[in-house]
């Protein structure tokens, strides 16, 4: 059921890709002056706003447990009886699309540098020593976890279903807003197109910027490992090939390309985790990773609501939340289209619960096998993080490891796959909420697969600079995106009780009358015996 015919929206398509081209157009003319305008709105985004997206991230996760648990958690969203694609392939298409390059290179590279630097919360712990591994890997968990996850792909994917399957809404951002302010949003509204706008721009943003920095770490590990020139060239050709991949991935659809690449890159990297673990330091990775976990859960409040350090909160937590939120209109739309004839429980646990588990044990493997390494012989890892960056501690790690010249090309696959799965993802995502359909049209989908790459590459030949820009731009625009999330606090518990309702108010009744039944049997079975045993 579809009330509204899918259709191109010209003035968000105009809006949203008019101001990518003004973005870069300004970068050409003047990038000190983007880069300065993109850092007084990081910095006022992070100063007002920073304590709201931490409510935001902790109300999120502790609502979608509550429904997950309740008398909810048993609704089948998506007017669908049965799951349309199995459990293994749902999971790879979710977790490869939002971990995108942060799979690989946060995941050997933050750790460490909380390690080296430990977070302000863990006050008493010496950098650098061995006590300060287990509060790094407690703070990594933090920005990769429940929180992160939960405002992807919970509240906002149950609004949507709710809207679009039994309601007839479109695949578009403002739907979120339906259970609020009903068929208003829908129609000609300035307010729905500003809406979608801004969250195709935040979600475009936050691709842009991995595909761009992909270009740059690749590169660099191409040189490192075969001696290939890292150049302009060079990175402009690995975006280029990787482009042509999502595209044609984008192209084919969820059921063939995307999924496909998805289940590659979780087979790749579930092949890479079993290799370390038995020819690298699995017993430190696993000490690590229950160790670790134990302090993330006895912590969890108190890191999620962190407010003592503005500065190194705007350089981590607020930057991921900002970054996180910028995906989470898009990413609902992404999980409602494959989520069909799921529970609300099994959506939550998947996402909130499963996919951060997994996450934090990826980011043990890496990041825990770089400090073990580091421990040994300081500055093995470390220096390598300080001249040359995330993708340099990558490499770093890998060399230290028996078969590190199969271990690190399986490294770098497994990198571009990431990008390249959130590319095709969200290329094919940012088309829905354009057209509101759930098989938008292939010219529009290698249309925005296209424009992506382009501005990555365009923004790269102006400098590095350009890339770092539209990376922290992400966080700009999570302000009006965070605004649009807020209202799925009461939008999806409301639409969980209409489900409720229609799904199992039957079963109720039913349930309620043959009880009603039963007891009428046993009390004139009661008075039968009364009579009979005083008569």
């Amino acid at each position: 059921m579809n009330k509204y015919e899918p259709k191109t929206d010209r003035p968000v398509l105009l809006i949203s890709g008019g101001l990518l081209v003004a973005f870069v157009i300004a970068s050409f003319i003047n990038l000190d002056f983007v880069s300065n305008m993109v850092n007084q709105s990081f910095a006022f985004s992070i100063k007002y706003f920073g304590a709201f997206w931490q409510i935001l991230l902790l109300g999120t996760f502790l609502i979608a447990l509550f429904l997950a648990f309740s008398k909810y958690g048993k609704i089948r969203l998506g007017a669908a009886q049965k799951p349309e694609i199995g459990y293994f392939k749902w999971l790879a298409m979710i977790m490869t699309t939002l971990l995108a390059g942060g799979g690989v290179f946060w995941a050997a590279a933050e750790p460490m540098y909380h390690f080296l630097d430990r977070p302000p919360l863990f006050e008493g712990v010496e950098s650098g020593t061995r006590e300060a591994v287990i509060p790094a890997f407690a703070q990594s968990y933090l920005h990769w976890g429940f929180l992160a996850w939960s405002i992807l792909g919970t509240l906002g994917t149950i609004v949507l279903m709710y809207a679009h399957y039994q309601k007839g809404m479109p695949l578009k951002p403002r739907t979120l807003l339906y259970p609020l302010l009903g068929e208003r949003i829908m129609r000609k509204s300035a307010l729905g197109t500003i809406i979608d706008a801004f969250s195709i721009i935040a979600v475009a943003a936050g691709t842009i910027g991995p595909i761009g920095f992909l270009g740059l770490q690749a590169a660099y590990g191409m040189e490192a490992l075969y001696g290939v020139p890292n150049n302009l060239t060079t990175q402009v050709l690995i975006i280029s090939s990787v482009v042509a991949i999502a595209t044609i991935s984008a192209v084919t659809g969820l059921r063939k390309g995307i999924q496909f690449l998805s289940n590659l890159n979780v087979i790749i990297t579930l092949i890479l985790m079993v290799a370390i673990l038995v020819i690298g330091p699995g017993g430190f990775i696993i000490d690590t990773f229950i160790s670790a976990s134990g302090v993330h859960l006895q912590e969890f409040l108190a890191m999620s609501t962190f407010r003592g350090d503005s500065a190194w909160l705007g350089s981590w937590t607020i930057f991921f939340w900002g970054w996180f939120l910028g995906y989470g209109p898009m990413m609902a739309i992404f999980i409602s289209t494959i989520t069909r004839g799921r529970t609300i429980r099994e959506l939550v646990l998947a996402v909130s619960v499963t996919a951060p588990i997994v996450t934090a044990f990826w980011f043990t493997v890496v990041g825990g096998t770089g400090i073990f390494y580091e421990l040994g012989n300081p500055g093995v890892v470390s220096n390598a993080l300080s001249t040359g960056g995330m993708p340099a501690a990558m490499v770093a790690i890998t060399q230290q490891l028996p078969l590190d010249a199969l271990i690190a090309p399986l490294f770098l696959l497994v990198t571009i796959l990431f990008v390249v799965t959130t590319g095709d993802s969200m290329a094919y995502t940012i088309s829905v909420a354009i057209t509101g359909d759930g098989h938008p049209p292939k010219s529009m989908r290698v249309f925005w697969a296209v424009i992506m790459g382009a501005v990555a590459i365009v923004l790269l030949m102006i400098s590095e600079g350009g890339i770092n820009a539209i990376q922290s731009f992400i966080v700009v625009t999570a302000i009006p995106v965070s605004l649009i999330l807020l209202p799925t606090f009461w939008a999806a518990p409301k639409a969980a009780r209409i489900m409720y309702k229609e799904q199992f108010s039957h079963t109720e009744e039913m349930t309620n009358m043959e009880e009603a039944d039963r007891m009428w049997k046993v009390d004139q079975e009661t008075s039968s015996k009364l009579t009979k045993k005083y008569s």
